[in-house]
């Protein structure tokens, strides 16, 4: 449930900052005439995107193995990859964000109400097909009733936040929590990449090396409520093959270095630029 409500916290906030930043250039440019095309777009933007979870969901819910085990790993390897994207685009493009919408949004409003449609539609679809896909392998490692809990919850979170970024002085330290959640995400990746490892031992796909490197499940059995919580968030297995810990050590350690490699050469570009 606490993963899936942080990822749509997470997509809900980047879809409603998106929205806000549009409607607010609409309203600097005074044609606020033409919002009913971005809410239009937004709307059928959402229709698509739970229509896609649906069936995401029912096609890996109906399958019988081996083909289920195949279907979810490589669902949960998709999405830790798509998420990878993602963490490394905020991290690189937040700052530009507001700037590279606001003068999407002039361009589309000369081209007419569809061009903002379309503009609203693709940025609102982007965030949840991703957002489908991610809860799709949340709930092949959590259950089905704790993702769509813990999604709602989100997605309500991030409209009563988008809400208060826009209607009053408060400001969100966006910045912070992308950083935050960019964090907790990487966890949640590892997870997925080390539970897809599990299914391809489970098929015979990937040999484990060594079936059981540790059994911490006398302590904190993975089928508790703890460890479900945490299998769900961290990824957490009680008793792990050592190929399952070798994918989620190497993902996480190259994804931290990634973001440091990539935050050092975005800092040299910066100094490079103000010596200029």
């Amino acid at each position: 449930m606490l993963s899936s409500y942080i990822l749509s916290l997470r997509e809900g906030l980047e879809a409603a900052l998106i929205l806000g930043i549009v409607l607010g250039a609409l309203r600097q440019t005074h044609r606020l005439d033409l919002s009913a095309s971005v809410w239009l777009g937004a709307g059928s933007a959402a229709i698509v995107s739970l229509v896609t979870a649906i069936l995401l969901t029912r096609l890996g819910l109906d399958l019988k193995d081996p083909a289920e085990a195949i279907f979810e790993a490589i669902t949960m390897l998709l999405a830790a990859a798509i998420l990878t994207w993602m963490i490394f685009w905020m991290s690189q493009r937040a700052r530009h964000l507001k700037g590279d919408l606001e003068s999407g949004v002039q361009r589309a409003s000369q081209a007419g109400k569809w061009s903002l449609f379309g503009l609203a539609f693709l940025a609102v679809l982007r965030e949840g097909v991703e957002l489908a896909l991610f809860l799709t392998a949340a709930t092949f490692s959590s259950g089905s009733h704790q993702t769509i809990l813990g999604a709602l919850f989100g997605l309500v979170t991030a409209i009563l936040l988008g809400w208060v970024l826009f209607a009053t002085t408060l400001r969100l330290n966006l910045k912070r929590f992308f950083q935050v959640t960019g964090i907790l995400l990487i966890f949640f990746a590892a997870g997925l990449v080390s539970h897809s490892l599990h299914e391809f031992n489970e098929l015979g796909w990937v040999p484990p090396v060594i079936a059981q490197v540790w059994n911490l499940n006398p302590i904190l059995n993975d089928q508790s409520t703890l460890g479900q919580l945490l299998a769900a968030l961290f990824g957490y297995n009680g008793s792990p093959s050592l190929t399952e810990v070798l994918a989620y050590t190497a993902y996480f350690g190259m994804v931290l270095l990634g973001l440091c490699w990539a935050g050092y050469k975005s800092a040299q570009t910066a100094q490079g630029d103000a010596k200029t």
